[in-house]
Order: C-alpha cells, then structure tokens, then sequence
C-alpha cells in the first residue's frame, strides 16, 4: 500500500515506530485512582508553577475534548492565533484560557467529567491508523507526524500530568514500566531535533542509555542531513555505524530522564547527574532535550 507521506520527506531519522493504543485505557484508569483518592486540600496544592492540582486537572480535561473534537467530530472551531503570536505562545494563552474558565468547576465534578471524557480518548486512540497523518510534533521537529508519534505524544502528556499530580501530593512517579517504557521510548524521539545545530561527521554516533526497569537504549547516528534514530543498517556509512564506538555516551536514570524532558529539572542538572563517557560538548548537547512544548 503507497504511504500516505508519499509527498514529504521520509521520516525514518524518527525510529520504530511505538503502538502507544493499547496503553491509553489503563493511563485513564490510573489516573481515575490519583483523583479518587485526593482530599479536599490536595486539589489546592501547587503541581506546577502557577497551577494547582485542579488547574492541572481541568487542563487534561481540556486536553480530552480537544482531541475528540478536532479529530474523532471533525470540529474546527476554538482560538485562532493572535497576530505574530508564536505556537509556544498560543499554546500557553489557550492552556490558561481554559483553566481559567474552569474555576468555577468543583474538583467532584471535574473528577467524574474526566472520568467519562476519558474513556472516550482511550477509545478513540484504541482505533487510530499508526501510519496516518496527524498534528505535527514541534519538540521532535516533524510536521505532520505520523499517528504514531503524535498519539505516542498525547500518552507523555497525559502521565506526565498524572505524575506531577502526585508528586504534588507526596507520592513518588509511579514505577509501573508498561507505561513509563513507552513514555521514555517516545521523549528520546526528540534527540534528532535537539541535535540538529550539532556539527558532526556523518557516522557519528551518539547514545543514551536509560537504566532500570522502563529504560532502554537510543543511538543517534549523523548522516548527510541530519541526525538520525533510523536502525545502523539504514543509515550511512553502514561499516563505521557498526564498528565504531560511540563519540559520547550519556547514562541517565528513569527520573532524570523523564524530569528533564519535561523540564521539571534544566540540562545542567541533568548533567549533573548524568554518567557520560566520550566527548563532553556532544554529551552536554544530549542534555538540552526538551519533549514538551516548552
């Protein structure tokens, strides 16, 4: 069957594709049990700068109905970009908008709205085509990005709140490596772009390794025009992708990895803590990942 990105670039430099469908159901449900579970007081604590746990609720809900409405109804209305406005500007503006518009919503009735909103997102996500064109993912440089990404994206978002929740709360990030393999799998996504200004000769590699349950490994290799997380055989040359050793190797743990990318930590930070091996401007390049809008 011809690609449905017959008419851009390849996009192989992303990696394997991740099928994040099957995982939306059971984020839902442990979300369902965080918001269950908090007291009056909890839903007042701060989860991120500026917000509460309810603000940070009532944007997930905004979340939800956004990606129904745009992609399961086909609706178009909602904010335009204001004049000279950035993405990054747009995004903060609406995200604030609708928390704003929710105060007057109680936390029992926020709670029982993404209750049954959300079940419609894991359903909805349950039936999407990995291969089909969708929102473009700026933070992995791609636009439009494959279902896969984009989908794989929404997952990050969804418990990354979910963990900002109970860290608000005195709980630690929730160890369950089902989810947080298929979170960390998609924020190393965003290597190649966070790599792009990075001069190297085509070849070299760089990797980093995730240690723990979730973790795991992602190598990015410099080919003609950019960096690519595509397998050592498709990219260029093959002989020295496979026998040569990586220009930098960067060894993080899962909170780091995760904290980082989301930027509840800076790169120094990470640095800081990051066991590296090889050349250490490539290593300190790795560090500025970022996978959210920032």
């Amino acid at each position: 069957m011809e690609s449905q990105f017959a008419d851009v670039p390849g996009r192989s430099w992303l990696g394997s594709p991740i099928d994040a469908r099957p995982l939306f159901a059971a984020e839902h449900t442990a979300l369902m049990g965080v918001l269950r579970g908090l007291t009056p007081g909890e839903w007042e604590k701060e989860a991120v700068p500026g917000w509460s746990v309810r603000d940070v609720v009532a944007h997930l809900l905004g979340d939800f109905y956004g990606r129904l409405g745009r992609d399961r109804d086909g609706h178009r209305g909602g904010p335009a970009f204001a004049p000279g406005e950035t993405l990054e500007a747009f995004i903060h503006r609406i995200n604030q908008e609708w928390v704003d518009s929710l105060s007057r919503v109680s936390p029992a009735a926020l709670t029982d709205t993404v209750g049954l909103i959300g079940r419609q997102v894991a359903r909805y996500f349950g039936g999407v085509d990995l291969d089909s064109p969708s929102l473009g993912v700026s933070w992995a440089g791609v636009d439009p990005a494959p279902m896969w990404l984009d989908s794989a994206r929404d997952l990050t978002e969804f418990w990354t709140h979910r963990q900002q929740i109970r860290h608000a709360v005195g709980r630690g990030t929730d160890p369950d490596p089902q989810l947080m393999t298929a979170v960390l799998d998609t924020f190393m996504r965003a290597l190649p772009h966070t790599l792009r200004d990075v001069a190297a000769p085509v070849g070299t590699q760089i990797r980093v390794e995730i240690k723990g349950p979730a973790g795991g490994t992602w190598t990015a290799t410099a080919v003609e025009d950019r960096w690519s997380l595509a397998a050592p055989d498709a990219a260029r040359p093959v002989a020295p992708v496979r026998s040569a050793p990586p220009a930098a190797l960067v060894r993080l743990d899962a909170e780091t990895a995760w904290r980082l990318c989301t930027r509840g930590i800076g790169p120094d930070t990470a640095l800081a803590r990051a066991r590296t091996d090889g050349d250490r401007e490539l290593a300190a390049a790795v560090c500025r990942i970022v996978s959210i809008i920032h």
